[in-house]
C-alpha cells in the first residue's frame, strides 16, 4: 500500500518553496527514470537536469511564466530524438551486447524489429518517441511520490524557443515536457487542501471476462459493465 499513499499524497503542485532536494533522493528518482519501461529498450529521448537558477529564469518566459520552474529545486527537461537513424539503433544493439554478452550477430531480430522503424516518417517517430518519454515521467513522478518530493508536469511551452535556449536542434532533440521537482509551498498554494478527483473505479475499468463483446445492455446503473 506504500505505493497508494504516496500517490494519494503527490498532487499537482503550484507553489514551491525553494528548497533543495538531497542528492540522494535526486539521484534516486533519476535512477527510476533510467530504469523506466521503453518499447524494445530504445529510450528514444534524454532528460537534461536543470538545476541553475539563471537558465531556470530563461526559460520561466517560454513556458507562460509558471511559478514552479524557479521555485523548483530541480527542473527536467524531456526531449525525444529528432529522428531515429540507423546510428542510433546500431548504438543501441552495441549496448544489449555489452550488457547481456551476446554476439552482435544473434541479435539479428532484434535489429530487424528496429530497423522497422526506419521505415516510419519521421514525424511518426517522433510521436512515437514522445509517448516513450511520457512513460519515463509517470514512473519518475511515481519515484518522486515514494520520496516524498513533490512534481509538476509542464507539458504547454514554446518548444521551438526552448529547443533554442538549450540548443537541443543541435544535440539531435525535441522538448516534449518538464518536470519541476521540489517541495510544496503550504503557506502560498492555494491548491494544496484540495481533494484528489479521480473517476470511480467501476467507471474507468471494463472488467472482461468472457470473450463475447460489450453493449449498453452490458452496463449497470452505476455505469459499469460486467460480462
Amino acid at each position: 500500500m506504500q505505493i497508494i499513499e504516496a500517490l494519494n499524497w503527490r498532487y499537482d503542485t503550484k507553489r514551491m518553496n525553494g528548497n533543495k532536494i538531497p542528492t540522494e533522493k535526486l539521484d534516486c528518482i533519476l535512477e527510476a527514470i533510467r530504469l523506466a519501461p521503453s518499447a524494445m529498450g530504445l529510450q528514444p529521448y534524454t532528460i537534461i537536469v536543470i538545476e541553475n537558477i539563471e537558465l531556470m529564469k530563461k526559460i520561466q518566459p517560454i513556458a507562460n511564466l509558471q511559478q514552479e520552474i524557479t521555485e523548483a529545486s530541480v527542473l527536467l527537461v524531456f526531449a525525444s530524438w529528432n529522428k531515429i537513424t540507423p546510428e542510433r539503433i546500431n548504438e543501441h544493439l552495441k549496448r544489449i551486447s555489452l550488457v547481456r554478452d551476446m554476439n552482435e550477430n544473434s541479435l539479428k531480430l532484434t535489429r530487424e524489429k528496429m530497423e522497422m522503424l526506419l521505415n516510419n516518417t519521421v514525424e511518426e517517430n517522433f510521436i512515437w518517441s514522445a509517448k516513450q518519454a511520457y512513460l519515463a515521467l509517470g514512473i519518475g513522478m511515481t519515484a518522486a511520490a515514494l520520496e516524498k518530493v513533490d512534481t509538476t508536469p509542464i507539458d504547454h511551452f514554446n518548444n521551438a524557443d526552448l529547443d533554442e535556449v538549450l540548443q537541443l536542434k543541435e544535440r539531435g532533440l525535441r522538448s516534449i515536457l518538464l518536470l519541476s521537482l521540489g517541495y510544496r509551498d503550504t503557506a502560498k498554494d492555494l491548491t494544496i487542501a484540495n481533494k484528489k478527483v479521480r473517476r470511480e473505479r467501476e467507471k474507468l475499468f471494463i472488467t472482461l471476462q468472457s470473450t463475447i463483446g460489450f453493449n449498453a445492455t452490458n452496463i449497470n446503473n452505476k455505469g459499469s459493465i460486467t460480462l
